[in-house]
């Protein structure tokens, strides 16, 4: 029987850098009251936020998963040909064919890459450093850039007070690569694929969800798995510097943030809150909301973060990681 020989892989990765980017566009509240039935006061208290940006009609998210891809490259140290593969998250995308991680990848300088788009919607990010990762301790791939990047005001009803509130658009990344010691730790993840009628595409054009049923799954079942991926990297909840949960609402951000210190979390852990004045960026928010808090000195590199991602599928996925 003949062997096979298998690519010479790594121990264990890490995050090399990270970067995001935003439209120039802010929308707050009282613009929004101009064209729906709402109010800024009645937007706050529902899900905690006060601005997002809406990029412009000719930007996409294209384009703007080549400025954040570029920014992690920038702050990782690396040029676009150290890189050999790119993953884009994506659940916005209003083509099937082609993906955009082939452009996008072209399009930063990363030549005959290894690219294709993954579509995890807002736990896209999550599930896609988990299989960078994978690929590099398994020597298919040597450095990897992973991108979340959406332009949800293609898919949001723009008169829909119960969705046009909450979503916006954004990008933002990381690159993967070997490291001594481990610096991202073993995804968790998983999907509750009876509850997919709960977040879908309304008349295939609009997204819609049903924002009660969400809350409440999202606010008891996601901060057990969060707890299931510090299990998976040998850490209790003490040892956790900042959370980093997507940022669908800041009211399921402050519940699992709850949930997590009463099952041991320091009360001085760190914990995002980017949908306060970006809104829900989906795949983007993770790494968005990262790149915010340390250019904000709120996270530091070598800071122990959770991060957790949740959305329509119902996926999650969440994993440790040490912030470069």
């Amino acid at each position: 029987m003949t062997a096979l020989r298998l690519a010479d892989g790594v121990r264990a990765t890490r995050i090399l850098g990270i970067g995001s980017t935003q439209p120039e566009r802010v929308v707050t509240n009282d613009d929004l009251s101009r064209t729906m039935d709402t109010t800024d006061q009645w937007i706050r208290e529902r899900v905690g936020i006060v601005e997002r940006r809406f990029a412009d009609k000719d930007e996409s998210a294209e384009d703007m998963a080549v400025i954040a891809g570029s920014k992690a490259l920038a702050d990782a140290g690396l040029a676009p040909t150290d890189v050999d593969t790119v993953i884009l998250a994506n659940c916005t995308s209003t083509v099937p064919i082609p993906n955009g991680a082939a452009p996008v990848a072209d399009r930063i300088g990363v030549k005959a890459a290894g690219a294709f788009d993954l579509n995890a919607a807002c736990a896209g990010f999550c599930y896609s450093l988990g299989v960078a990762s994978d690929l590099v301790r398994a020597g298919s791939a040597g450095r990897v850039l992973v991108i979340g990047a959406e332009k949800l005001t293609d898919v949001v009803d723009p008169v829909d007070r119960a969705n046009a509130i909450i979503f916006a658009d954004g990008a933002g990344a990381a690159v993967v690569g070997p490291a001594d010691e481990p610096g991202i730790g073993p995804v968790v993840w998983g999907s509750a694929g009876d509850m997919v009628d709960l977040i879908y595409m309304r008349d295939e054009r609009y997204i819609y969800q049903e924002g009660q049923s969400v809350f409440r799954w999202a606010t008891t079942q996601i901060a057990p798995i969060a707890i299931r991926a510090l299990d998976a990297a040998g850490l209790q909840p003490s040892d956790v510097d900042v959370l980093v949960p997507h940022q669908a609402n800041l009211r399921i951000v402050e519940a699992i943030a709850k949930r997590l210190r009463a099952k041991g979390a320091r009360e001085d852990m760190v914990v995002a809150d980017d949908i306060v004045h970006s809104g829900n960026t989906s795949s983007a928010s993770i790494p968005m909301a990262l790149d915010h808090m340390r250019a904000a000195g709120r996270v530091h590199s070598g800071d122990v973060a959770l991060l957790i991602g949740f959305g329509a599928g119902l996926s999650y996925a969440g994993q440790v990681v040490i912030c470069p």
